[in-house]
């Protein structure tokens, strides 16, 4: 439940009216697709299995769980499971520690991804409880699965490329810069966020 196509343009044409980069970058590129994610514990177990291997690879691992687990890989019953049986699923030692540790968040009310507090910050606090899940998870997580319109995962390389590119700046901006150069884009950086992946993927460089 990510934003809705109609947010991210009405977030891109607010954004279009007050800055020249944002403006030339949608004549060039248009207006990203919405993309979305179920909220909930399924979306963030499958972000745990997918991290540094392959989609494929990812794939292949979760339709073993499933095939297992059965379908969205309930908490309740993945947390009965011994090491070997996921194991032989393709789910490592470190992965199991993750997938354990948001069962059992999930399963103790600790994690309340159906009531999560309405402050981003808080938010993300609440979502990095989990091993496995740091701030950059946390706020793709927001921001695809919640459609919250401000989250900005400014530690994203291609976020920073977008904004470098949006901007004309010769150098890629830090994570630490990004934040501070996107303040004046709130309330929209959630759609901002969107459309520097897309311009970072259609090749758009400011004049």
């Amino acid at each position: 439940m990510g934003l809705s196509a109609q947010q991210i343009r009405d977030s891109i044409d607010t954004l279009a009216s007050r800055e020249k980069g944002f403006a030339e970058a949608l004549e060039h590129s248009g207006y990203p697709e919405a993309r979305s994610r179920d909220p909930g514990y399924t979306t963030l177990l499958r972000t745990i299995v997918g991290q540094q291997v392959s989609v494929a690879a990812a794939s292949s691992v979760w339709n073993k769980l499933e095939g297992l687990l059965g379908d969205g890989c309930p908490a309740e019953t993945l947390i009965t499971q011994d090491f070997d049986t996921l194991r032989g699923c393709g789910l490592s030692r470190q992965k199991q520690g993750y997938a354990r540790s948001l069962a059992e968040l999930v399963l103790s009310g600790d994690l309340p991804l159906d009531n999560l507090p309405d402050d981003d910050e808080d938010a993300i606090g609440y979502l990095t409880q989990v091993k496995g899940i740091g701030r950059w998870s946390a706020e793709i997580y927001l921001l695809f699965a919640e459609g919250r319109p401000d989250i900005w995962p400014a530690g994203d390389l291609a976020v920073q490329e977008g904004v470098k590119r949006l901007l004309g700046r010769k150098r890629r901006p830090d994570e630490k810069r990004t934040r501070i150069l996107a303040k004046k884009w709130s309330p929209h950086r959630g759609a901002a966020a969107i459309f520097s992946w897309h311009i970072y993927s259609t090749g758009f460089e400011a004049i």
